[in-house]
C-alpha cells in the first residue's frame, strides 16, 4: 500500500524504489551502448555531441528526482499539489529533454522499415499527438484513476510511464530533430502550443474552483505545513495551470523570435530582379 496513513517524518526521506532505479539504470545503459558500440554498426551514424548526452542525462536526473526523492513521498502520501508538480516534471521537463538528448541518427535507425515509419508518422502527426497526450492527461487525473494509482504501486508506475511517453509525442511536432518526422513551422508551433496551453487549464480550473476535495485519498491524507485539503487542491490547480502554461509559453516565445529572425534574414536576401538590374547596370548581362 503506497498511501501513508500516519503523519511523521517520512515525507523528507529518500526511499529507494527498485523499479525506478532499475528502469533508469536500464535506460542509461541502453543509451550509452547505443551511442558507443552500437553506433559503429549503424550506417551514417555520426558523432554524439557532449551537449546531447547532457540533455539525456538531465532527463534521467529529472525522472529520478520526481520518482525517488521526497517529491515522490509527498505526492503519494500527503499533498495533491506536489503530485501535480511531479507530473509537470515528467511531462514538461523530462520529456522534451529526452527528445533533444537522443542523437538524430539514433531516432532515424528504426525508421528504415516502411511499416515503422508509417506508424511513426501517424503517431507524431500534430492532431494525433495532441489528442493522445490530452486524453492521457485527462484519464490519469480522473479521481478513480488517481485513487487507484495511490493504492497500487505497479499501476502508479504504469501511469507515470504512460505520461512520459504521451508527453514525448506531444512535444515531437515542436522539437523533432529528424526530417522524416518534421516539426511544424514556427507559426504552426505557436498555434499548437497555444492550444496545448488551453486544454489543461480547463482541468486545472475544475480542480482549483471545486468547493469539495476531488480526490478521496488526499482528503484523508495527514495534513502538513498547515495546508487544508482544499488549499492544497487549489495550489495543485495553480501549479498545473500557471507553471504548465509558463513552460509552454516560453517555447511559444522562442518560436516567435526564431520566426521573426527567419523573416528578417529572408527580407535581407537580394531578390533576383534586383540582382539582375544591378548586373545589368554593371554591364555584366546581355540585353536582348
Amino acid at each position: 500500500m503506497l498511501f501513508l496513513h500516519t503523519a511523521g517524518p517520512h515525507w523528507y526521506s529518500w526511499h529507494l524504489h527498485p523499479d525506478v532505479i532499475l528502469l533508469l539504470l536500464g535506460l542509461t545503459g541502453a543509451y550509452f551502448y547505443a551511442i558507443g558500440p552500437l553506433r559503429y554498426r549503424i550506417q551514417d551514424a555520426g558523432r554524439v555531441k557532449r551537449s546531447t548526452v547532457l540533455w539525456f542525462m538531465g532527463g534521467i536526473t529529472v525522472l529520478y528526482v520526481a520518482a525517488s526523492s521526497p517529491i515522490h513521498e509527498l505526492s503519494e502520501g500527503y499533498l495533491l499539489s506536489v503530485h501535480m508538480f511531479q507530473h509537470l516534471l515528467f511531462t514538461m521537463v523530462a520529456a522534451p529533454m529526452f527528445i533533444v538528448g537522443i542523437p538524430t541518427w539514433l531516432w532515424q535507425a528504426p525508421l528504415g522499415r516502411p511499416s515503422v515509419l508509417a506508424i511513426a508518422k501517424r503517431l507524431t502527426h500534430p492532431v494525433v499527438a495532441f489528442g493522445i497526450f490530452n486524453s492521457v492527461l485527462l484519464l490519469t487525473h480522473l479521481p478513480p484513476t488517481v485513487d487507484l494509482a495511490l493504492s497500487s504501486e505497479w499501476f502508479h508506475f504504469f501511469v507515470h510511464a504512460t505520461l512520459v511517453m504521451a508527453a514525448i509525442l506531444m512535444w515531437w511536432p515542436v522539437l523533432s530533430p529528424i526530417p522524416e518526422l518534421p516539426r511544424l513551422s514556427y507559426g504552426g508551433q505557436m498555434a499548437y502550443l497555444f492550444l496545448q496551453s488551453l486544454l489543461p487549464a480547463v482541468l486545472a480550473s475544475f480542480v482549483t474552483f471545486s468547493d469539495r476535495v476531488v480526490y478521496e485519498k488526499y482528503a484523508a491524507a495527514p495534513r502538513i505545513w498547515g495546508l487544508s485539503a482544499i488549499a492544497d487542491q487549489q495550489i495543485a490547480g495553480g501549479i498545473m495551470k500557471i507553471l504548465g502554461t509558463a513552460i509552454l509559453w516560453s517555447f511559444i516565445g522562442v518560436a516567435f523570435f526564431k520566426w521573426y529572425d527567419q523573416d528578417q534574414k529572408r527580407e535581407q536576401e537580394p531578390r533576383w530582379p534586383e540582382v539582375e538590374q544591378e548586373l545589368s547596370e554593371m554591364g555584366l548581362t546581355r540585353h536582348q
